[in-house]
């Protein structure tokens, strides 16, 4: 369904710039699948025509055209401060096709670009393309990556670069953003209009509710909740968690200066730019929680529609105090899965927090770690264990690896089927810094082997792959502070 309120004061008619001289860099065959672009042998779509639409050249591929491409408008709080009207900058879409919105980034200005170009760069798209595909096989709701197009077209960010666009999809890119828009000028029948079209597109379920409004705003809160839950159980940091880079569908949009943690930090800031630490690995479930309540303050008048302004308060706090409680409530369970616990035990919780604080205190790495512990028998003694090498404080992980091993006692599976299970949800392989790194620095050359080597790993990240055993090796040393920037 595509955003389909219309006027001047919600979206703006945005060709795409055409690109000189485009080529393919990578392609997502199981997202052509989805929407339906015929593929050839190669994986690539049979029709040459779609390279010319994702790379923002022409409007017609497949039998298709796309003949209203368009920006929208929104506006957001940036960093804790309120940045005023905003709006696609730097992506355009294209339109519907099989009920799922196709969005290019980096196809030139929009109405909504400032002073920006429009345009996205090759290193930045790069990352976006690999971890959108990524979060996916990992199991996180999140905007897939159809294509990734390259050109010769020079674009400055800090240094000179070259032009990149990403194509991508998702059910919709209505976002926190949007509603805070409509709600600071005082919009009721914009702010109606989108919450309505929500409603009947992707929470039905609130229409059988007295407080549709209510409801809708209960399911989004929810749906972030358990979102932020899943990026802390895999050790994804977003970046910037801006309220315009939040989903009103609970999906992980907006991939600029993210990183997977490689040695765990509680407090790991993976953006540069955030010199506060404001979206720092520790702070992301709370940065989270506040952006519901600025959706909430920008839902509020359509609670006033049917309640007093305290009411409509009062309803919307309530509502907005449950998101710790499902934050907590999914965080515990997918940490139990990470070790391997079927059951619930009331000291769960503090055996989980026990180990974080040690892996943080010996910036252990916390993909290999938790991968590694599905290795664990029953009757293994913390001694002779491998793992406790990791840690600087050998008794305290000792003493930790008696207590988790004393938990399994108490659990039916055997040492191989909790094997299996673990290793369904602690996964071999993840982004790292370094990996995209390397990739980006090869594709600068011309060279995109190493962009589609890593997608084809990450498509399958629970998979030993032994052949690409060393893909799932820490950083080098000299490569362990790499950081990224917001420039893209």
């Amino acid at each position: 369904m595509p955003f389909n309120l219309h006027g001047d004061d919600v979206c703006q008619p945005t060709p795409p710039t055409p690109i000189p001289n485009p080529y393919w860099v990578a392609f997502s065959p199981s997202v052509a699948r989805l929407i339906g672009i015929e593929l050839g042998a190669d994986n690539f779509p049979n029709d040459p025509e779609w390279l010319g639409v994702l790379a923002g050249n022409q409007l017609n591929a497949g039998g298709l055209t796309f003949s209203n491409p368009i920006s929208t408008v929104y506006s957001g709080h940036q960093f804790g401060s309120w940045a005023g009207q905003l709006g696609d900058g730097r992506a355009i879409l294209l339109g519907d096709i099989n009920n799922l919105e196709l969005q290019l980034k980096g196809a030139g200005r929009t109405h909504y670009s400032r002073m920006g170009d429009g345009r996205a760069v090759l290193r930045s798209s790069i990352r976006e393309f690999l971890c959108s595909e990524a979060m996916h096989a990992l199991g996180i709701p999140t905007s897939r990556a159809l294509a990734l197009v390259g050109s010769k077209q020079a674009v400055r960010r800090e240094t000179m670069e070259t032009a990149a666009v990403c194509s991508r999809i998702a059910p919709s890119f209505i976002r926190v953003g949007h509603f805070e828009h409509f709600a600071s000028l005082q919009n009721i029948v914009r702010l109606k209009e989108l919450a309505d079209l929500l409603i009947a597109e992707f929470y039905p379920e609130c229409l059988a509710n007295k407080e549709p409004y209510l409801d809708l705003f209960k399911e989004i809160s929810a749906r972030n909740a358990k979102l932020v839950a899943q990026w802390q159980s895999v050790g994804f940091c977003h970046g910037v968690l801006n309220s315009d880079n939040i989903s009103a569908l609970g999906l992980t949009i907006d991939y600029g200066p993210f990183g997977f943690l490689d040695q765990f930090e509680i407090d790991h800031i993976c953006n540069h730019s955030d010199h506060g630490g404001r979206y720092a690995y520790h702070r992301q479930p709370q940065i989270m929680h506040w952006n519901m309540a600025c959706l909430a303050s920008a839902m509020l008048p359509l609670l006033g529609l049917e309640h007093s302004a305290e009411e409509s308060q009062d309803l919307l706090r309530s509502t907005l105090e449950e998101f710790p409680v499902i934050y907590a409530k999914e965080w515990q369970r997918l940490f139990r899965s990470k070790l391997g616990l079927q059951s619930k035990e009331d000291g769960d919780t503090a055996l989980i927090e026990r180990l974080l604080q040690a892996m943080h205190d010996s910036k252990v790495d916390f993909t290999n770690f938790f991968r590694s512990l599905s290795n664990l028998k029953k009757d293994s003694k913390p001694i002779e264990l491998m793992q406790r090498n990791e840690f600087i404080d050998r008794e305290n992980i000792d003493q930790w690896l008696a207590d988790y091993i004393n938990r399994l006692q108490s659990e039916v599976l055997s040492d191989e089927e909790r094997k299996g299970l673990m290793n369904q949800v602690n996964p071999k392989y993840i982004l790292r810094n370094h990996l995209a790194q390397a990739a980006i620095e090869k594709a600068q050359q011309d060279d995109f082997s190493e962009v589609q080597t890593l997608q084809q790993i990450l498509m399958q990240p629970f998979d030993e792959q032994e052949v690409f055993e060393h893909y799932s090796k820490p950083p080098p040393v000299d490569m362990q502070a790499l950081a990224v920037s917001c420039s893209s």
